[in-house]
């Protein structure tokens, strides 16, 4: 039976928390609510629970997870460089739906996958999540469900999906904020992916995968002149 912890309940959500902290310092998985979609989360400085992630999701190396942080001064920590364009997006929109791809620092000890020297960056707007990174520090988190089925929105849906392959369930309700009547997600469930390493180079900001943020946006902070 998994274990699921309904974070809305005080006495849940300080055992919810707890064991998850240690289920992540384990090296073990976590599902955890954000504001787009229920993520499985692991320790991102741990690769053999990134590994774990990664088999669990039925990925391969191939498919690097994003990462979560608590902070916009953890962009600093993990960026190789940040540029301008790049803190305008994160102040506008994180916490927030956007995934921001940047150079990593070439110090950081962890193995996501096959970053090519990047990382996905993202600060999401979920309480219990952030309190959960403030503590645990950069998780990388992708989706939680099986590569091919659908995200869930809700931590039932993440339960039926993964079963017992997660350590600790943290409930924080339907995720998102867009809901018909009937309780389904309208439109884009997930964040919106964006490429800014060619920034370094003279290029543009690239749009990897639609979501949550519109392209419109974005063009709202940058400009076209700077988006592909």
């Amino acid at each position: 039976m998994v274990a699921i912890y309904d974070c809305s309940v005080d006495a849940q959500l300080l055992e919810g928390m707890r064991l998850a902290r240690g289920a992540l310092g384990r090296g073990e998985l976590v599902v955890l609510p954000t504001d787009t979609v229920y993520g499985i989360a692991a320790d991102a400085f741990r690769p053999g629970a990134v590994v774990r992630l990664l088999e669990v999701k039925g990925r391969t190396q191939a498919s690097p997870p994003p990462v979560l942080i608590p902070d916009l001064a953890t962009l600093d920590a993990l960026a190789a460089e940040v540029s301008e364009p790049v803190r305008q997006l994160a102040a506008a929109f994180w916490p927030g739906g956007l995934t921001i791809i940047v150079p990593a620092q070439p110090s950081l000890q962890w193995h996501l996958g096959q970053t090519h020297g990047t990382v996905a960056l993202r600060m999401p707007a979920h309480p219990v999540t952030l309190e959960l990174l403030a503590e645990t520090g950069p998780l990388a988190v992708s989706s939680a469900n099986r590569s091919g089925n659908p995200a869930a929105v809700s931590v039932q849906m993440a339960a039926e999906a993964l079963g017992d392959d997660v350590a600790v369930y943290l409930d924080g309700g339907l995720a998102g904020r867009d809901y018909d009547a009937a309780g389904e997600r309208l439109g884009d469930t997930s964040s919106t992916i964006l490429d800014a390493t060619g920034l370094a180079n003279g290029g543009m900001l690239r749009v990897i995968r639609p979501g949550v943020i519109s392209r419109e946006q974005i063009l709202g902070i940058v400009g076209q002149d700077l988006l592909a």
